[in-house]
């Protein structure tokens, strides 16, 4: 068994796609006593990696990947043929993309069908291929199997093993998450595939192993992790909206609701980002169509988060607009372009939404500027013109409206200490982060413009 290999100190472990979840999962499988082979179709990201450089946001996973490149425990390449050929067991986490226009949202398997592929061309009698990629149900036994079966000759769960095992990570504790904090989810497309998978990732992650009856139930509980929490949030952005309305504090109300047992309301904020949650009920719509079947509650949900950002916008001018500021030569500066605190990924970030907004009202680019302590530059922003900065006080200097969109550690200050660089001190908080020791107008606070 593979297990044995691992225990040994022989089992080569292929990883596909180089992006936050395979740098710490190629950190997680050579703490176990793997040796790694990171697959990436970036050819600088995989020079940097082979020549001694590791960039990525967690320490310890830096940590455990330099000296395993050193001491040629872990490899990169851009040939995913070869490192199937050379590895026993092949990890997949490139991206399925959404292809979103005015009147469908199709899924874009385009990445996940070319990693197949390769895996395929390598594939040999014995190997164990784990899909950690986000998908919609199915994906695994009616994209990946028939790829790999067709590429290789072989058979799943006869000649080689295939198991679904999804990702559960959180940047800035992905490594912590794998090995320490949950346990593993995992499915095969028969017991043989399940009994290899799950008995190697007992040996990776501290918690365990939860096994589920079949790929389609992990590749559906994965999704549903996530969907929960775009209702949850959606049920916030909505119920905060009430609460300013009726002028009280949502924060407290939800502080209070929470201290029983069986109420768990999220925080509102200015909309959900990131390269998960705004894209797993789309996963879900699109495969409940296949069966006729309508989900109302999560199309509901994800649209009411991504009005949003529109919302925050609307807000902050309708905050200029009662402070006797004129939108049309206010600056404004907006707080964080990541899509949560603490990292410096800004995919279908909130703030962007915002952005956009404010330029299709009138307000042009260079009255907008962004700050971002972990962002230096960003292609989408300076396709607009706008400038972003990494010190904050320079960001807010003279500005006269300052808008939170990010809850970046740094924000978890006096309101007093920006409302004093500004020009006119209006402040909209739509993270509820900031020390309201002067007024602001605050998501959570109960004033809301």
């Amino acid at each position: 068994m593979l297990v044995e290999l691992l225990k040994r100190g022989e089992l080569t472990v292929a990883v596909y796609g180089l992006g936050y979840v395979g740098m710490a999962l190629s950190a997680a499988w050579t703490l176990a006593g793997a040796r790694v082979i990171g697959v990436d179709v970036d050819t600088v990201k995989v020079e940097k990696l082979n020549s001694g450089v590791v960039e990525y946001p967690e320490r310890d996973v830096v940590e455990i990947l330099l000296p395993a490149v050193k001491n040629g425990r872990f490899t990169a390449t851009t040939d995913g043929v070869v490192a199937s050929i050379r590895s026993q067991v092949k990890i997949v986490t490139v991206p399925v993309f959404l292809k979103k226009s005015a009147t469908s949202v199709e899924v874009d398997f385009s990445a996940l069908v070319s990693a197949s592929k390769a895996i395929g061309a390598g594939l040999k009698k014995g190997d164990l291929v784990i899909i950690e990629s986000s998908v919609p149900p199915g994906t695994t036994e009616e994209v990946v199997k028939p790829v790999l079966e067709n590429t290789s000759g072989l058979e799943a769960e006869e000649d080689f093993f295939l198991a679904y095992s999804p990702e559960r990570i959180m940047v800035g504790h992905a490594l912590k998450d794998i090995v320490e904090n949950y346990p593993k989810v995992v499915a095969g497309v028969g017991p043989k595939s399940t009994e290899e998978a799950a008995g190697l990732y007992r040996l990776v992650a501290k918690k365990g192993v939860v096994v589920l009856n079949s790929a389609k139930e992990a590749e559906f509980e994965k999704l549903l992790e996530g969907v929960y929490r775009d209702v949850n949030i959606a049920l916030a952005n909505e119920m905060a909206k009430l609460a300013n309305a009726l002028g009280i504090s949502f924060r407290k109300a939800r502080e209070a609701a929470n201290s029983q047992p069986y109420s768990h309301v999220h925080k509102p904020g200015s909309g959900v980002g990131g390269n998960c949650i705004p894209v797993y009920p789309y996963f879900l719509m699109w495969a409940a169509a296949k069966y006729g079947v309508d989900l109302p509650l999560t199309r509901v949900a994800r649209a009411i988060n991504e009005r949003q950002p529109s919302e925050v916008a609307f807000a902050a001018v309708r905050a200029m607009l009662k402070n006797r500021v004129n939108p049309a030569t206010a600056k404004i500066a907006i707080l964080g372009l990541a899509f949560r605190g603490d990292v410096d990924d800004p995919r279908e970030s909130p703030t962007y939404g915002i952005i956009s907004t404010l330029l299709n009202i009138g307000i042009r680019p260079e009255q907008i500027v962004v700050h971002d302590p972990y962002i230096k530059q960003d292609p989408q922003l300076a396709k607009w013109g706008i400038a972003i900065f990494q010190d904050l006080e320079v960001a807010v200097k003279g500005a006269d409206a300052v808008v939170v969109s990010t809850d970046h550690t740094v924000y978890r200050i006096e309101a007093s200490r920006i409302a004093k660089l500004m020009r006119t001190p209006l402040i909209v908080d739509a993270r509820g982060v900031l020390i309201p020791d002067v007024e602001i107008y605050s998501i959570d606070g109960g004033r809301w413009p």
